[in-house]
């Protein structure tokens, strides 16, 4: 596996995990464990792989703002998960020199959970190495909603609005979304940001996917001919 990416501009790369509970189902398993599995010893992985392969950005899509309508244990199960993948991140955070960030809602979240991603969120703020964008009550509908009425809060004038104003963290747009589990749509995810995005959508669960998938991701990037509009 090479260790970084030059035959093509590549700077950002945002998953979308999909199958978590498809994959536990076939696995005999409980929604729990296909969570654990995911976050705790999948993602990480991944996102490992990014940072060796000097990937600048890498955004990882956790819970949608529609999550919220499963079952009170599956959502209380995948908070405490969230909170694992965070402080299992931190010190890699330090490793790596990445910048980790919430995209998404705040005030939502249990205390516990608010109070790890303000840690992450603080004790990361100085890293130049990489960014890590962790959505969590996140949808692209509700991030516009919400851009737009901070904006009309400020009395900001309709002329003087920019593009960045109206996302929850600026970076450079995805150059690729990969989806996992043979979905293939984007579900309203980043959809100012995602104009020119390359999409890659897999059969693979997001508890199976490897970083050979990931390599195989990009290579398929790499063929792709980039035109933005022209």
């Amino acid at each position: 596996m090479t260790n970084n990416i030059s035959t093509k501009p590549l700077k950002h790369i945002a998953i979308i995990p999909d199958g978590n509970r498809r994959w536990a189902k076939n696995q005999g398993l409980s929604p729990q464990e296909g969570h654990r599995k995911a976050f705790i010893e999948v993602a990480p992985s991944l996102l490992k792989t990014l940072w060796d392969k000097e990937i600048y950005a890498a955004t990882l899509w956790l819970f949608s703002t529609e999550n919220w309508k499963r079952s009170d244990s599956e959502v209380d199960n995948l908070m405490d998960v969230f909170s694992k993948f965070l402080s299992y991140l931190l010190p890699l955070s330090g490793e790596y020199s990445v910048q980790l960030r919430h995209l998404g809602r705040k005030d939502r979240l249990p205390e516990n959970l608010l109070s790890m991603v303000e840690e992450v969120e603080h004790s990361t703020k100085g890293m130049t190495g990489h960014i890590f964008n962790f959505a969590l009550d996140y949808g692209g509908e509700d991030e516009i909603i919400r851009a737009v009425r901070r904006l009309v809060e400020k009395g900001v004038k309709p002329e003087e609005i920019e593009p960045h104003q109206l996302m929850d963290q600026f970076c450079p747009p995805p150059d690729l979304i990969i989806r996992t589990s043979g979905e293939c749509r984007l579900s309203g995810f980043m959809p100012l940001q995602s104009c020119y995005s390359e999409l890659y959508f897999t059969n693979t669960f997001f508890p199976d996917l490897t970083p050979a998938d990931i390599e195989e991701a990009i290579h398929w990037f790499q063929n792709r001919e980039r035109r933005f509009g022209k």
